[in-house]
């Protein structure tokens, strides 16, 4: 097939081709395939059903993960929240620990009992033979 040049003066332009005509058909048509009744645009119409659905499942999925990923992560912030609030009271029963064992407490129950602090001066040390009990 020849290019047309659409900008050439229509003296020098080609001819428009003549369409070919077909020859009468004499003969019987063969025996059309068997087809099914649909017509295309039904398929076209139940392809696009069918994306919509798929399409429709992913995206539930996807709400689904969001879902289970945001139920964990309040699970944490609680879990956070438990573990601060323990700390806390470790370190309450620390402070209280270490005041019930301070040098003036221990004192203050002493005297309570009857005891009285030793002079330093009356202080001794008992030396024990190694190797016995």
């Amino acid at each position: 097939m020849a290019a047309v040049d659409w900008f050439a003066h229509p003296e020098v332009a080609e001819p428009r081709p003549v369409p070919r005509r077909r020859p009468p058909r004499t003969a019987k048509r063969p025996a059309a395939p068997a087809r099914s009744r649909r017509k295309p645009t039904q398929r076209r119409v139940r392809a696009h059903i069918v994306w919509m659905i798929l399409f429709a499942i992913l995206l539930a999925g996807v709400v689904a993960i969001n879902v289970a990923v945001l139920r964990a992560h309040v699970a944490v912030t609680n879990l956070d929240q438990q573990r601060a609030e323990l700390q806390a009271q470790n370190q309450a029963l620390a402070s209280q620990l270490s005041a019930a064992s301070s040098a003036p407490r221990v004192e203050a129950a002493a005297r309570r009992f009857g005891m009285v602090l030793a002079p330093a001066a009356d202080t001794s040390y008992l030396m024990l033979p190694s190797g016995s009990r």
